[in-house]
C-alpha cells in the first residue's frame, strides 16, 4: 500500500435537490482535489455525513470514489458503527471494492468496557485485507479510546494508525508514545494540525482539505520536508476560518462554504439544517478575507 501521509481530505458528500448522493458531482470532487494536490481522500467519514446515510447509498458512494480516482490517489473508506459486526462487515466489503485503507469509529451510544472497546476494532482489523485506522473523536461519540488500548491495537499489523479528534494535546502525547513507522497518526482537528505533527503526527484528516486543499497540502508538506516555521505561519494565519468552518456543527459550515465557492455540494441530511443567517454572514465575511470568494460587487 502506498504510504499515505500529508493532507488527507474529510469528503463532504454532495447531495442533489430531492436529497439524493449526488454522484456526478461527487466525481467532480474527486477530480479537482486531485488537481489540487490532496493527498488522499476519505470518504464517507463524519464529514461526509455517514450517519444518516444508508448501506446502499454507502456502497454506491465508495465505489464511485475509488473508481474516480483510478488509484490516481489512496482512498480512505469510512466503515465504522456502533455495531461491531456491522462495522466488521462494512470494514470486508470496501476492502473487497478496492479502499486503500479504512476507518474505524470507537462504538457511539454503545456503552463499553476496555476490553470491548479492544475487541470493536479487532473484530474488523483480523478480517479486512486493508489496515484500519482507529478514529478517536469523544466529542461525537460520548466515549474515548484509552491510550491503553491504543497501545494494545498500535502492534496489530492491520492496524496503520489513529486519527486523533478529541483536541486534547495530553491525551495526544499519551498517544504519541505507540507511534512507529507501522502505526501513525493522523490530525482530526484543523486547528492543532501542526501541534499534532509536532509529537509525530503525519498529516491531517481535514475538514478545511475541502475548500483549501493545495494549502492543506502545502502546510502539512512543509512540516514533513523540515519547514517548520513556514507551517506554523500557515496554520496560524487561516485559524479564523478554520475556527468559522465550526462555528456550526460539522459539516454544515463547510458545505455553505463550499457552495459560496461555487462548489454546488447541496444540503444536508436532517437532522442537519442550513446555518442560521448572522452566522452564515459571518462565514461569508471571512471567506471573502481569505480571497476564496469575491468582494461584494466583484
Amino acid at each position: 500500500m502506498k504510504k499515505i501521509q500529508g493532507s488527507v481530505v474529510a469528503l463532504v458528500t454532495p447531495f442533489n435537490a430531492d436529497g439524493s448522493v449526488d454522484l456526478g458531482r461527487l466525481r467532480a470532487l474527486v477530480d479537482w482535489h486531485i488537481e489540487n494536490q490532496t493527498d488522499a481522500i476519505l470518504v464517507l467519514g463524519t464529514t461526509g455525513e455517514t450517519a444518516s446515510t444508508t448501506l446502499e447509498e454507502d456502497i454506491v458512494t465508495v465505489r464511485t470514489v475509488i473508481d474516480q480516482a483510478g488509484g490516481r490517489i489512496p482512498v480512505i473508506a469510512g466503515s465504522g458503527s456502533n455495531s461491531s459486526q456491522m462495522q466488521q462487515h462494512k470494514s470486508v466489503l470496501y476492502s473487497e471494492m478496492g479502499a486503500d485503507a479504512l476507518l474505524c469509529i470507537s462504538p457511539y451510544y454503545v456503552k463499553s468496557n476496555e476490553e470491548g472497546m479492544y475487541r470493536h476494532f479487532l473484530m474488523s482489523a483480523d478480517v479486512a485485507t486493508a489496515p484500519i485506522i482507529l478514529y478517536n473523536v469523544p466529542g461525537r461519540t460520548g466515549c474515548r479510546i484509552s491510550p491503553e488500548v491504543v497501545k494494545r491495537l498500535s502492534v496489530h499489523p492491520n492496524v496503520m494508525g489513529i486519527k486523533e479528534a478529541s483536541g486534547d494535546m495530553a491525551y495526544a502525547m499519551k498517544v504519541a508514545r505507540y507511534l512507529s513507522d507501522d502505526f501513525v497518526m493522523f490530525s482530526g482537528n484543523d486547528d492543532i494540525t501542526v501541534p499534532l505533527m509536532s509529537v509525530g503526527a503525519v498529516g491531517t484528516i481535514s475538514v478545511w482539505a475541502n475548500i483549501m486543499p493545495k494549502t492543506v497540502h502545502q502546510m502539512c508538506k512543509d512540516f514533513l520536508e523540515g519547514r517548520h516555521e513556514q507551517a506554523r505561519q500557515t496554520q496560524l494565519r487561516y485559524l479564523d476560518l478554520i475556527n468559522a468552518l465550526f462555528m456550526e456543527v460539522n459539516p454544515i459550515p463547510v458545505k455553505e462554504a463550499m457552495n459560496l465557492m461555487g462548489l454546488k455540494v447541496g444540503h444536508f441530511r436532517m437532522p442537519m439544517f442550513p446555518m442560521a443567517d448572522e452566522n452564515r454572514k459571518k462565514l461569508a465575511k471571512i471567506m471573502r478575507e481569505a480571497g476564496l470568494t469575491p468582494e461584494d460587487g466583484a
